[in-house]
């Protein structure tokens, strides 16, 4: 049975029972990858969306399925392919009769972006224009057909996968799209012991089962607490820092930034770096932001921030290894 909690009646004790038990409940489908359920509730804590990258058959799409399983929230799946239209997604006006009156009117039928949790599968095999109507919904949370705007109802997250190695047929996602995911992860894989546990729960045809822990309005409540949880001026100076260290023409920056960066974070970065930290102290049990809250998130909230030149692809320089030495050469305090 979902948990339903208001604003009012959230405390933080109840944030971390109701957080831990989620992680709790998704771990019984997903094997390891606990970074990278901490990363995606993160997303969902802060009322952000979340951008999942790795090779296929690392259970991606059954992360975000088993995550809408646990959250009594409305959910649907996209398969996201490059002749998918944005009516496709976002619905569309159509004629409808009454048989009384013989009047014909325009009736809109919403699309499967209308519900709280959206799974945009392999997002990148979609065209610009259709990346474009999802844009509006991740920024706005309402989508505009013929004119009318429809507004989406909170929460309202997007989980979208991509593959990083099959590139024939595929759109890479606009910098400004990228910006709007809250988190980008990256799914490894799995250890030996994790293959075998894998192995293990999926061939004998007896999946565990499990349960749902929070609904909308407990969501919501979450994640107006986490955004109340207090972060001294110190430490969001460092995040500033970090954000001003991908900067390229920020002359404290280290060399890698100058040399390879051609834009740098923008402050949606800092939001996230900021939210993310405060949403990873109450999951550790602390009332208040430290200076490793920050740089335990930085890699996931600016990675897909920082655009590189072309010599960093030549060289073959990524932002993972960029943000790394933004943080080695940052100062705390």
């Amino acid at each position: 049975m979902a948990d339903s909690a208001t604003a009012a009646q959230m405390s933080p004790a109840e944030f971390v029972r109701i957080a831990r038990t989620i992680e709790d409940e998704v771990g019984k489908i997903i094997v390891g990858q606990r970074e990278v359920i901490r990363g995606i509730l993160t997303c969902v804590l802060a009322g952000g969306h979340a951008l999942l990258e790795g090779v296929p058959g690392l259970g991606k799409t059954m992360l975000v399925r088993t995550l809408g399983q646990v959250l009594d929230l409305s959910f649907s799946r996209i398969q996201f392919t490059p002749d998918l239209m944005p009516a496709d997604i976002t619905g569309t006006s159509l004629i409808a009769e009454d048989g009384n009156l013989g009047l014909r009117t325009f009736q809109f039928q919403p699309g499967p972006l209308f519900a709280n949790l959206v799974l945009a599968d392999e997002i990148n095999r979609a065209t610009p224009k259709t990346q474009s109507a999802l844009l509006e919904a991740m920024q706005e949370s309402r989508v505009t057909v013929a004119r009318t705007s429809h507004h989406l109802e909170r929460p309202f997250f997007v989980m979208a996968t991509q593959n990083p190695i099959e590139m024939e047929g595929t759109y890479p996602l606009p910098e400004a799209q990228l910006d709007r995911f809250f988190f980008k992860l990256n799914v490894g894989f799995p250890s030996a012991e994790e293959l075998l546990l894998i192995a293990e729960r999926t061939t004998t045809g007896h999946l565990p089962e499990v349960g749902s822990i929070a609904d909308g309005p407990t969501v919501l409540a979450m994640i107006e607490l986490a955004r109340e949880l207090p972060i001294a001026r110190l430490v969001l100076s460092y995040a500033v820092r970090l954000v001003t260290g991908t900067q390229p023409d920020n002359p404290q920056s280290p060399e890698n930034t100058r040399r390879y960066v051609r834009y740098g974070s923008s402050p949606r970065g800092l939001q996230a770096l900021v939210l993310g930290a405060k949403i990873r102290a109450l999951l550790e049990g602390r009332f208040n932001v430290a200076f490793e809250d920050i740089r335990a998130v930085a890699l996931s909230a600016l990675r897909h921030r920082v655009i590189l030149s072309f010599e960093a692809d030549a060289e073959g320089i990524t932002t993972d290894r960029v943000v790394a030495d933004v943080l080695a050469g940052t100062r705390e305090g």
